[in-house]
Parts: C-alpha cells; sequence; structure tokens
C-alpha cells in the first residue's frame, strides 16, 4: 500500500493505514489532555483548556515532539476540536431562552452584536489581522475557548498562533472578571437577578460565568447568570453560519472556490442538533454529565493540538497588541451589558 502523506491523512476516512499514521500523535495529544486535567484538579481556577494550549505550545518550542507524531497532531486539532462543538449543543435547550423573555432576548443579543463587530473594529485600528480580530471578537462575545474553536471551523486564513492568542485572552480576561465583578458589581448597586444577568451576558467562558455568579451572591445571581450566559452560547451557531456566507459571498477567486466554508458547515449542524436533543428531554442526567467531560477532553485534546503549532519567535512579532484588544473588548463588553441591564431593567 502506498504511504500516505500526513496532509493527506487529515481528510481520510478511517481505516487501518490511516489509524496507523495517526496513532502516535493522537497518543500524544490525549496524554496531554489527561495532563491538563490534573493540573485543573490541582489547580482549580487554571483551566483544562488553558492548560492543553500551554502543554502544547511548551511541547512545540521545546523541540519535544517526534516527527511521527505530527499527522495525528494536526487531525485532532481539526477534527476533535469540531466533535467538541457539536456536543457543546447539549448543554443547551431552546426552553432557556423563553426564560429570559422579549428584554432578556434584546439584551443578549444586543451585547453580542456590539461586541463582535466592536471587536473587529479596534482590531483593525490597531493594525491586527482579520483573522486574529475575528477569533477574539467571537471568544468576548459568545463564550470563550469554545466558541473560537467553532469558528476557527469556518476560517481557514486563522493561523494557530491567532487561535492561541485568543484563548489566552479569553482566559486572562476571564479570571480578572471572576475577582473584580462581583465588587463592580454590588458598586453599581446591581444585586440579585440583575446582577446575575449583567455577569451572564459579560462574562466569556460558561465556568468562569457560574464561578463569578457564585462569588457574587446566591442561588438566584447564579441562576440568572447561567440563562442569560446559555442564551449567548446559542447564538454561536447563527454567529458562524453567517461567517462562512460572508466567506463565500466575498471568494471570487476560482482558485479558492474548493476551500470555501460550507453554507452550514456540518458540525455546526450537529451543535443544532444536539440543541434540539436536549430540549426534547431525552437524555438521562448521567449522560449529561459523562457527555459534558467527553467535549472538555475533546476540547482540551485539539486545543494542544492547535497549541503545537505555535512558535514564539512568530508571536514575538505582533507584540502587545493583542493584550491591548483583549482588555479593550473586556471593557466593551462589561460596559455594554451593564448599560444594557440598566435602561432594561432586568
Amino acid at each position: 500500500m502506498k504511504p500516505l502523506r500526513p496532509a493527506n491523512v487529515i481528510h481520510q476516512a478511517w481505516g487501518p493505514e490511516p489509524l496507523r499514521i495517526l496513532a502516535p500523535g493522537l497518543a500524544l495529544v490525549g496524554v496531554s489532555a489527561g495532563v491538563a486535567f490534573v493540573l485543573h484538579t490541582r489547580v482549580g481556577e487554571l483551566s483544562p483548556l488553558t492548560a492543553a494550549v500551554v502543554i502544547g505550545v511548551v511541547l512545540s518550542n521545546t523541540g519535544r515532539i517526534p516527527g511521527p507524531c505530527f499527522a495525528g497532531i494536526q487531525w485532532a486539532a481539526k477534527k476533535l476540536l469540531r466533535l467538541g462543538v457539536v456536543l457543546l449543543g447539549l448543554r443547551l435547550t431552546v426552553t432557556d431562552m423563553w426564560k429570559l423573555g422579549g428584554k432578556g432576548l434584546a439584551l443578549v443579543v444586543g451585547v453580542v452584536a456590539i461586541t463582535f463587530f466592536g471587536t473587529q473594529w479596534m482590531a483593525r485600528k490597531l493594525g491586527l489581522s482579520q483573522a486574529l480580530g475575528l477569533l477574539v471578537a467571537t471568544g468576548f462575545s459568545i463564550c470563550g475557548a469554545s466558541a473560537i474553536a467553532a469558528m476557527k471551523g469556518v476560517t481557514p486564513e486563522a493561523r494557530e498562533e491567532d487561535v492561541v492568542y485568543s484563548v489566552a485572552l479569553v482566559t486572562l480576561c476571564g479570571s480578572l472578571a471572576i475577582i473584580t465583578l462581583p465588587v463592580v458589581g454590588h458598586w453599581l448597586g446591581f444585586d440579585g437577578h440583575t446582577l446575575g444577568s449583567w455577569i451572564g451576558a459579560s462574562v466569556h467562558d460558561v465556568a468562569q460565568t457560574i464561578a463569578t455568579a457564585s462569588a457574587a451572591g446566591g442561588d438566584d445571581v447564579k441562576e440568572a447568570a447561567t440563562v442569560v450566559k446559555l442564551t449567548r452560547v446559542v447564538l454561536l451557531a447563527p454567529m458562524v453560519i453567517g461567517v462562512s456566507v460572508s466567506h463565500r459571498r466575498h471568494s471570487h477567486d476560482p482558485a479558492e472556490l474548493g476551500s470555501r466554508p460550507p453554507l452550514l458547515p456540518l458540525f455546526v449542524g450537529g451543535f443544532l442538533a444536539m440543541i434540539a436533543v436536549r430540549t426534547a428531554g431525552i437524555v438521562p442526567d448521567g449522560v449529561l454529565r459523562t457527555t459534558k467531560t467527553i467535549e472538555t477532553l475533546l476540547f482540551a485534546a485539539a486545543l494542544v493540538g492547535l497549541g503545537v503549532g505555535v512558535r514564539f519567535d512568530k508571536l514575538r512579532r505582533v507584540g502587545i497588541r493583542p493584550l491591548v484588544l483583549g482588555l479593550a473588548s473586556w471593557a466593551l463588553i462589561a460596559v455594554v451589558s451593564a448599560v444594557g441591564v440598566s435602561i432594561l431593567g432586568i
């Protein structure tokens, strides 16, 4: 049998030969994802996804990755990432959105839209790449690393460095939010449902949202924050589809037609299908807990693969501007959310 090149293995179906070539890399990302989880259990504030990215970057820049591993690593970075997005849909139900009412939905849609387009505008002003601006905007406006992973799937021009920068920024700002938002919220006079709505509308990752709400108040704060946050996550699908449509519309080069993202990416369709399954209430709670763990493992393994593609010499060329963008985007979503809950009286 003719050997398969790593680039071709990424697109091959399952079979003995592709599996043999992929196995070393898949084993490496699997072990690395396990290490990331162990670090998370030892340091609760450290997200396993953040730890996974760091492990991949360290392995890459210390030259500890054997050559036969790269095919499997590339496969994991693409395929496992998309499978994780599909399972993410099992966290959501359509019922959650209706709990908000008209004002709540208006808050979520307004905050997401202003943050998404405002962050990309700031990225252009800072002279950053369109791909980096898009990924940061998606992560801050929707749900952190998970949203960045989904958007990477329909953004062929996005580099591994762009993903790592984006994940690092939402992790940094989300961690700062756990400390600062409860204090600022009480200073603004927010409490109960209003405080929870503000936190749910402004914090990036789901876990960070729950941690911030827990630090800010009781069950009413946590419940409001969770409902608003999960409604933001639902908007991931239309956002990814919108970007995919935009890419197709602006791609006029015949050479690029074969690489254009599909109108409805398969993994986004799977994400929507899982929301429908969860809404139908046919999945037992025990299965949901298990799939949540599997989802996080898949994201961790994929982010190890993305981290491997990052080289410090390339990151140094960009400088401090991504950090400025991240802090500015964090301030934008916090202010817009605060104004929104105040005006709408949520």
